[in-house]
């Protein structure tokens, strides 16, 4: 079928509303920046850093803090830059965004995919667990208890939890909560990263921006290597950063922006005969209409719709598909013209 305004993309989560204007000034302003940015952070930077992850995921302890050049490249990179090599194993959720497993791969150790800890046996070459809450694709929401079990099973043998948080700020239908939470490790931050971007609720994928706290200790040592590497977010977006961490009401706007989008899409997906799972927060709906994932996406681009086949984020998503709510409220009407 052919549709003269175009394809309605909706299979990449990519931010398309404009950049707050009160972060964009922040950008601006900083631009005379002549000399080398700091790699962990300015003062104000760091402060603007502890301070939201105090308030956002109700942390009460010391904690480090390290700015990022956006979040894929500590996913990517965090194995390596932990030590973890060959011999050693890396847990990565079942369902997940495929650069959990690239990171693992490019340091030359073993991906495990389990949402089950207790189902891997002895296994004390576990040197990292990653887990994700909200998560993408499925927008999973993983409760404290969970949480905290992750948690202590890792403590006990010596390995690292790294939860990639970038979703927190999007919960619809419950509350996300941080590892840093003190429901979760009450102060200690033994052993313990949160992973956060700015990506997605200030619109910044463009500034590659994000953020790690928890371990001291262990964000001593990335600090130390990544100086080294140079992977340091520039000054400007160091000051678009602490802008965009001091003020909420922005991201309550963008939030309300993706739930209206997701109202209507998910509504005309299920009268078009999908099943929702999961979906509680975040910027996706996991859908299916029980089948092979590829034959939705052929149906859905029938309909001049693209969508992104479950097939991407591991084995057992091979009957979903992952449709983003990251598009501009007119593609988003268009797709439901067109399922409906």
């Amino acid at each position: 079928m052919a549709h003269p305004d175009g394809i309605v993309d909706l299979s990449v989560g990519t931010p398309v509303d404009p950049v707050p204007a009160l972060i964009r000034r922040a950008l601006a302003d900083a631009s005379d920046a002549p000399g080398y940015p700091l790699t962990a952070g300015t003062p104000a930077l760091r402060a603007a850093i502890a301070g939201w992850l105090a308030r956002s995921c109700g942390a009460t302890g010391a904690l480090g803090v390290l700015p990022t050049i956006g979040s894929k490249e500590l996913v990517a990179w965090l194995p390596t830059l932990l030590g973890v090599g060959p011999g050693d194993t890396v847990v990565i959720p079942s369902v997940c965004y495929p650069t959990y497993e690239v990171g693992v791969l490019l340091a030359g150790a073993t991906v495990v995919r389990s949402d089950s800890l207790t189902a891997l046996g002895p296994t004390p070459r576990v040197k990292l667990v990653w887990v994700n809450s909200p998560s993408n694709p499925t927008g999973r929401v993983l409760p404290a208890e969970h949480l905290r079990k992750v948690v202590d099973w890792a403590r006990e043998r010596g390995a690292v939890v790294a939860s990639d948080e970038c979703y927190l700020s999007l919960g619809w239908e419950t509350r996300p909560v941080s590892v840093l939470d003190d429901a979760v490790t009450g102060g200690d931050y033994t052993g313990v990263l949160a992973v956060h971007s700015l990506s997605k609720r200030s619109n910044l994928a463009g500034y590659r921006a994000g953020f790690v706290g928890g371990d001291p200790a262990l964000i001593g040592d990335l600090l130390a290597v990544r100086k080294h590497a140079g992977m340091i977010p520039p000054a400007p977006v160091q000051a678009a950063m602490i802008a965009a961490l001091g003020d909420e009401t922005h991201v309550d706007e963008q939030r309300e922006r993706y739930a209206a989008r997701r109202d209507i899409l998910r509504t005309a997906l299920v009268k078009a005969g999908f099943e929702i799972t999961h979906s509680e927060a975040g910027l996706y709906l996991w859908a299916t209409r029980g089948e092979e994932c590829w034959q939705t996406v052929d149906w859905l681009a029938e309909r001049g719709i693209l969508a992104a086949p479950g097939a991407f984020y591991g084995p057992a998503a091979a009957q979903q598909v992952r449709i983003a709510l990251t598009a501009t409220d007119e593609r988003v009407a268009a797709a439901v013209s067109r399922l409906t």
